[in-house]
């Protein structure tokens, strides 16, 4: 199996190293092999609910990667993602953040919930999050935005006729390196791009349709998006 355009891009916004990745929800392990092969990070871990399926991305990993050159550079996880066990070493007493959650391919109110289990568990944590969320991405932004999160980078990536955005998020107060996040989204819009445009107007379309059926403010959402290309 090869990796889509969504894990790959999300490989791609790794540019720095980490103490630890925690690519969750990884199903088949394709992004955290990936991020394996490069040492991104002293230790990737592979985290998902399902037994089985962890039960099997281990003994591929054995087999593949038990050499000296990846000698506990992996550990997989079978369990809930809001209850990874998150180092404790140098949380809060760095600049640099030294744990990346991964989070892609669920839901945006579960996104949320696992993002907010991560966070008050670990208080005095200085943590990063790579998130991509299947939809709601509004109420997920809107949600960052009430942690007190703060945008490293975000891109809109189109991958089987259907739109996803990735943000890049940390727990870290505001720098020269990071912006306020918007619930619309800021950096990642090109509008000399046709699929941005198409996004855009997918975008508009759903809330509008949503203005009378919704106990949500999808005026102002509409209002939100319209104002993008003022």
């Amino acid at each position: 199996m090869r990796t889509g355009k969504r894990l790959t891009k999300i490989n791609t916004m790794i540019t720095a190293s980490y103490q630890d990745i925690w690519d969750c929800c990884c199903d088949h392990g394709l992004l955290g092999i990936e991020l394996l092969k490069r040492k991104a990070a002293n230790t990737i871990h592979f985290v998902d609910i399902s037994k089985p399926l962890i039960e099997k991305l281990d003994k591929q990993l054995q087999q593949f990667f038990s050499g000296e050159d990846y000698y506990k550079q992996w550990q997989v996880h079978a369990l809930d993602v809001a209850n990874i066990p998150l180092s404790k070493v140098k949380q809060g007493e760095t600049e640099k953040a030294e744990q990346l959650v991964i989070i892609a391919g669920v839901g945006g109110d579960l996104l949320i919930e696992l993002v907010q289990s991560i966070i008050y568990s670990n208080p005095k944590a200085l943590l990063e999050f790579i998130l991509c969320p299947v939809h709601h991405n509004y109420k997920v932004r809107t949600e960052l935005i009430n942690l007190d999160c703060n945008l490293i980078n975000e891109c809109i990536i189109k991958e089987n006729n259907r739109f996803y955005e990735i943000m890049h998020i940390t727990t870290a107060p505001p720098k020269k390196s990071t912006t306020p996040i918007s619930n619309v989204g800021s950096i990642m819009w090109d509008f000399d791009n046709d699929d941005h445009q198409q996004y855009l107007q997918q975008c508009l379309n759903h809330y509008s349709r949503m203005l009378k059926s919704s106990n949500i403010n999808a005026k102002a959402v509409v209002q939100a998006y319209t104002g993008l290309k003022e």
